[in-house]
């Protein structure tokens, strides 16, 4: 599922790929519905391809908002992380990711965890796992 959703540099929030055309792609906006195109000079980043700093191998997101969704219990992040301090969001995330890098996953990056996770939350996009070939039922 996080392979569908992307982050879109200079464009806020988070959008679902509908469609592709030519030399852009159709997207919606996972705040309010809105379609709109987004072409191939806009930094266009999957939520699948990222991964977290750790102090031994990285994490991929998927497994931060999975750890995320049991802490919350389902529900939205409660910190008000616009206006919470470092070590308020250091220790949000550190109940998440015990082992986070703290010299390398910076405030901002925190607050941008929490501000997507709440967007994925509000829009019932809360399935974190990771879908395997062997998963998928068989065409026979």
């Amino acid at each position: 599922m996080l392979k569908t959703i992307l982050s879109i540099a200079g464009k806020p929030g988070l959008y679902k790929l509908v469609s592709q055309g030519k030399n852009m792609l159709i997207v919606e906006s996972l705040i309010d519905g809105r379609r709109s195109p987004a072409y191939g000079n806009d930094k266009i980043v999957s939520l699948g391809d990222i991964s977290m700093f750790t102090n031994a191998e990285d994490v991929s997101l998927r497994q931060v908002l999975k750890n995320m969704l049991e802490k919350e219990n389902g529900a939205e992040v409660a910190l008000d992380f616009k206006k919470a301090n470092t070590a308020e969001l250091q220790a949000y995330l550190e109940q998440v990711l015990p082992d986070f890098d703290r010299d390398r996953v910076h405030p901002n990056d925190i607050r941008k965890l929490i501000s997507w996770y709440n967007i994925l939350v509000k829009s019932g996009n809360t399935d974190f796992e990771e879908k395997t070939e062997e998963d998928a039922p068989n065409a026979e």
